[in-house]
């Protein structure tokens, strides 16, 4: 990787590239060895495992050592940290560096990070003030360009054209890995960013090792589809995964590893002796993570899921390959968060019979002493925990008489502008009801004041108006938007990584079988699931590992049926896409999430649970397929 000395750091050129990767860069191309680039993953949100730095350095041979710290919620929480006078990027990742940093500058491992957060300066400053402190020459690079505070402009919904209704606190546009490349054409040891895509962290060192340019589609929508299989972590090697019971040693699981091919290609692998599982199912099930119409769009390139082609090369190795590009959008999303007011909840455990008169009843016990529409917005929540075990042997199954569960929880949610009201005027009142309310009362929740809550907004905001500036070592480098290399059907209108507007594909009708063909079995006994959330959505992705079952997934699941099975999504606009290529549908119900997970009122607020609730309601499976 021809990595400068550890007493000498390097110069940054100013000399331009004559690579076809350097576009708007003006560094030198680095030499490009043969064989792929080995990115690792150390960590897919902040707050993950601190050790997995170390162990991916220390675990085998890697190139680029890469970690995702910035979740829409994140963005919140360092604004929040801001505001408290703490730090505006992540400090657990000098945490990490601290233990590897020697490491792989001895290594030529260049270290890749969006750990920057709302101020990847800062954390440069303090990456090149640890490398001092521990004897270390690191030329740090720092990406700044996509905050757009304080003067963002209107910040149009990207879906509904509204205008922002309050003053946001942030507004950061997504970058792409272009300046990640320029960083590491001059010289970089370390690249800190802030809001960029999280397949930047690996398209943009594919495009400093093979030189793609912004005409490689194909190439950079491979890397795309590596980058987002890694960036979430262990979700990539078994955690999370429906068939959690297949994976090995899933308390030591390994971080991913993406291999990565000068045609875009990948492996997607782990370090030998780790636990976990690399296959064809994990990463399906990564792959179908936040996602929704087959194209996936970014400020690089729009990738064709729909093109993805896995193979199971060998034990924890998967080739992704295949992969077709278009020309990316002419807008980026933009990150936008504003303080929508004051929050609280009381959580009220249910037990025994008649739980759903008994949550009725601690309902209208609360709100006779606090009116509910006193508040801004309110959230109901009965959710059944448990049910009565049946008998040892024998006898009738100890079900609760009216169906219901024997175990709820009542989770009683008000927002509102005024801290007060949602405060402790609120709490106390549900307490007040103890001694005075349905038999078996209990909170889990104490009384207690209301705390402020964020409101994720996504927006749009022209292409060319964003530039990039990539800072080495105090030189300034400008990344300008590259022009469009065509113009086609992916227009200015196309969001980013969220689902474009791909008309949902024609439903095929299910089949009619007869009663005695099928066995009534959860879905989960034959498909597998993985959900999540995209600002106030949640997409649902389904596959299965055999062709035969496929064709009857593709007839039976419809939107309506998903909707049937899952009471939660009520009169929710859903929209269905097929990836037949990943033997998968997935599903974006629309709104599920309210107006974002920083202000989502439900139990499940980042809708991780909401496949595994899909895959536990019971359907009618055709005998063949069980």
């Amino acid at each position: 990787m021809n990595a400068p000395p550890r007493d000498a750091a390097p110069e940054p050129s100013s000399e331009p590239s004559s690579g076809p990767s350097s576009g708007p860069s003006s560094g030198p191309s680095p030499e490009r060895p043969p064989g792929p680039l080995r990115v690792a993953n150390c960590g897919g949100f902040y707050g993950d495992r601190l050790s997995a730095a170390r162990e991916m350095v220390e675990g085998g041979p890697i190139d680029v050592l890469t970690g995702d710290w910035l979740a829409e919620l994140t963005m919140m929480i360092l604004a929040a940290n801001r505001m408290k006078g703490r730090p505006g990027y992540a400090p657990s990742f000098l945490r990490q560096l601290e233990e590897v940093l020697g490491t792989c500058l001895d290594r030529g491992v260049r270290i890749v990070s969006n750990a920057g957060g709302l101020d990847p300066a800062g954390c440069a400053e303090a990456v090149a003030a640890l490398a001092a402190r521990l004897g270390l020459r690191a030329a740090v690079a720092h990406v700044t360009g996509d905050d757009l505070m304080p003067d963002p402009g209107p910040l149009p919904h990207m879906d509904t054209g509204e205008p922002c209704p309050a003053a946001p606190v942030t507004a950061n546009a997504y970058l792409g890995g272009r300046p990640v490349a320029v960083a590491l054409e001059n010289g970089a040891d370390v690249v800190v960013t802030g809001r960029v895509t999280d397949a930047a962290l690996v398209t943009g060192p594919g495009m400093w090792r093979f030189g793609w340019g912004p005409g490689d589609l194909d190439a950079l929508a491979g890397s795309v589809a590596a980058g987002h299989v890694i960036e979430c972590g262990c979700q990539a090697t078994g955690g999370n995964y429906a068939f959690f019971r297949d994976v090995p040693d899933l308390a030591h699981c390994g971080f991913p590893i993406a291999e990565l091919h000068a045609d875009g290609s990948s492996v997607i692998t782990k370090h030998p002796g780790t636990g976990g599982l690399v296959s064809a199912g994990t990463v399906t099930a990564q792959l179908l993570y936040e996602i929704g119409g087959p194209r996936y769009l970014g400020p690089d390139v729009t990738a064709r899921f729909d093109t993805v082609r896995l193979e199971q090369e060998a034990p924890d190795r998967v080739r992704i390959s295949g992969v077709r590009g278009e020309p990316p959008p002419e807008t980026l999303k933009v990150s936008v968060n504003y303080l929508g007011g004051h929050r609280n909840t009381m959580s009220l455990v249910l037990t025994g019979l008649d739980i759903p008169a008994k949550a009725r009843v601690a309902e209208e016990a609360i709100w006779a002493r606090v009116p509910r529409e006193s508040f801004e917005r309110v959230n109901v929540e009965l959710t059944p925990l448990a049910s009565y075990d049946p008998p040892p042997s024998g006898g009738e199954p100890g079900r609760a008489p009216d169906g219901g569960a024997a175990t709820a929880l009542l989770r009683i949610t008000v927002m509102d502008p005024d801290p007060r009201r949602a405060g402790r005027a609120f709490s106390s009142a549900v307490v007040e009801t103890g001694l005075a309310g349905y038999p078996g009362f209990f909170a889990l929740t104490p009384p207690g004041d209301a705390s402020p809550y964020g409101v994720h907004w996504p927006s749009l905001v022209d292409a060319a108006a964003v530039t990039p500036v990539v800072t080495v070592d105090g030189r300034r480098v400008e990344v300008p938007h590259p022009p469009p290399r065509s113009t086609g059907p992916v227009s200015r209108a196309l969001t980013l990584d969220t689902p474009a507007r791909d008309a949902a594909v024609r439903e095929t009708p299910a089949p009619a079988w007869d009663e005695a063909e099928v066995a009534w079995l959860p879905l989960g006994a034959i498909a597998g699931a993985r959900s999540g959330d995209k600002g106030g959505d949640a997409n649902v992705g389904v596959w299965v590992e055999r062709d035969d079952r496929y064709a009857w997934l593709a007839a039976f699941l419809t939107a309506d049926r998903v909707r049937a099975l899952l009471p939660e999504t009520g009169d929710l606009p859903i929209e269905r896409y097929e990836l037949p290529n990943l033997r998968a549908l997935n599903f974006v119900v629309r709104g599920l999430l309210g107006r974002g997970v920083a202000a989502s009122p439900l139990l499940d607020a980042q809708a991780k649970a909401l496949g595994e609730r899909l895959r536990a309601a019971p359907v009618p499976v055709p005998y063949g397929l069980a």
